[in-house]
């Protein structure tokens, strides 16, 4: 199927305005008094992707801010708020004595939007994150100090020398630091009930790839390959009492040998989690049972194409993608989820892509898929190299968002790109299409319809969840289920009487 009969399949999604639009700043009348010594730290807001799951907002907290609040010190007063959760507009009375906010090019223009409220009402205003340390002369004019690299460094420093009446107008920070001398995120300021999860976890920092569409590959940003003590993160783990983690390392195998020592350590927790790694983490077949045994019940998979082409121009570090198939089914034989991560729009792809990369996913069951159209991030040898050739359409950040088209593509047109795009996740999370990847085990079957429906195909379910903060809630007895599902498999791996009755488990690296 070509993606000019795949476009005239797809339907408009359901998008409520509270998903599409940001809250109002209001006009205040009269002046507002400044708290001293009390630091407020934001999550932008951001249009939300229909064809994506809703979920994925409150699937875990950003860890950013919950670390840099680590490191406030005890005298000043630290709240965290993030926009997505909806509900309405940040805290404005009083006005906290330093705003720190998070830049993230699709949002860009929020966050400088909320800079500008709080500048004019007397708080300084301190930008970090990604856009900052890759456009910094944007981002200047709209703050009254930028953050450029490790924030966990760079927050003491800020709020020093805002006590002192000296804050600088930049404050710069490697990212080579020894990893486990950093202090645990403060998760004592986060509204629990608005996360399935609070217990997002780093245990690595960077990646043995660096492909050129990534945004580690950003020019500037220098990030070698840092990881903490196993025992910290296992601590780490089990002292925010929750049965499911994240890890949002860029790529938890990078080193193959720390992975293996951390389920070492994560396996007493009798816990679940879910983490992001290459494929070729799988050439070591033992290492993948080693994952089950700690609690691994799902990977999220970095594919980014069915084309040994497209991945040798990214300059990905990958096995052959004819070897994809039987790497993804030692996962399965494990019990883990698979959700396989593909990147749509590179030079190679034709407009049969979209219809092919669907079949693929289907016939290889993965449990779940994520798709996005290939982005050129500002700073990054993919934005450098379209910018050279003129393929840019245009440098409107909040459409850089990996659901639309913003350079021309080689094999087809950018509305082609966008419907294909559309129409994958309209394909994939279909009925017809969730049926056919149901797990060979007839006994996991129920697990994974339950995923699949509830997270994939429920965003009105989960606008109301968001709204009236009941993720946690509703979620919590669902995640203990599969926690205890988990217990009694590897029970049974152990005893080597099953290896394949974990696939559809509901906590996955999709949800």
């Amino acid at each position: 199927m070509t993606v000019t009969k795949a476009a005239a399949g797809t339907k408009r999604r359901w998008l409520p305005a509270e998903m599409t639009t940001a809250p109002i700043l209001p006009e205040t009348a009269g002046p507002i008094p400044i708290e001293p010594r009390y630091a407020l730290l934001i999550n932008p807001f951001y249009r939300k992707d229909p064809s994506a799951s809703f979920g994925k907002h409150v699937l875990t907290p950003t860890l950013a801010l919950t670390s840099f609040a680590a490191t406030t010190p005890l005298h000043w007063r630290i709240r965290y708020w993030d926009e997505n959760l909806l509900d309405g507009t940040p805290p404005l009375n009083p006005i906290p004595q330093v705003v720190g906010i998070t830049v993230h090019l699709t949002f860009a223009a929020r966050a400088y939007e909320l800079a500008r409220w709080y500048r004019g009402r007397g708080a300084k205003v301190i930008l970090g994150g990604l856009h900052v340390l890759s456009c910094p002369e944007e981002c200047a004019p709209h703050a009254d100090a930028l953050a450029l690299g490790d924030g966990v460094q760079l927050w003491p420093r800020i709020l020093r020398d805002v006590e002192r009446g000296c804050l600088q107008s930049s404050y710069v920070a490697a990212y080579e630091n020894d990893y486990s001398e950093d202090p645990p995120p403060r998760r004592s300021i986060l509204p629990r009930h608005s996360f399935l999860t609070t217990t997002s976890i780093i245990a690595t920092r960077g990646c043995h790839n660096r492909c050129g569409f990534c945004y580690l590959a950003t020019e500037g940003l220098r990030m070698p390959y840092r990881m903490r003590d196993p025992k910290l993160v296992a601590e780490e783990f089990a002292g925010d009492h929750q049965p499911y983690a994240v890890f949002i390392d860029n790529n938890l195998g990078s080193r193959r040998d720390y992975l293996r020592v951390l389920c070492q350590e994560l396996r007493p927790l009798k816990k679940i989690w879910s983490a992001a790694v290459s494929i070729d983490v799988t050439d070591e077949p033992g290492l993948i049972r080693e994952m089950a045994l700690a609690g691994c019940t799902g990977v999220f998979i970095g594919l980014e194409s069915l084309s040994d082409d497209n991945l040798a121009d990214a300059r990905k570090k990958s096995p052959k993608t004819s070897d994809y198939a039987r790497r993804v089914s030692l996962f399965h034989d494990y019990g883990i989820q698979v959700n396989g991560s593909f990147v749509l729009g590179f030079d190679h792809d034709r407009k049969d892509v979209f219809a092919r990369t669907a079949e693929w996913v289907e016939e290889n069951r993965l449990e779940c898929a994520t798709f996005h159209i290939l982005t050129p991030y500002p700073s990054t040898p993919l934005f450098k190299q379209m910018e050279a050739s003129g393929r840019l359409l245009h440098r409107d950040w909040s459409r850089y968002d990996t659901a639309h088209a913003v350079f021309r593509p080689r094999h087809m047109t950018a509305e082609e790109l966008e419907q294909g795009y559309a129409w994958i996740y309209q394909r994939l999370f279909s009925h017809s299409s969730i049926w056919r990847r149901r797990p060979a085990d007839w006994r996991s079957v129920p697990f994974y319809l339950a995923m699949s429906y509830l997270y994939k195909r429920s965003n009105r379910f989960w606008h109301l969840l968001i709204k009236h903060d009941l993720v946690h809630a509703v979620w919590s007895p669902m995640v203990e289920l599969t926690r205890l599902r988990h217990i009694r498999y590897r029970a049974r791996l152990l005893s080597g009487s099953d290896t394949a009755l974990m696939a559809g488990s509901v906590v996955s690296a999709g949800v």
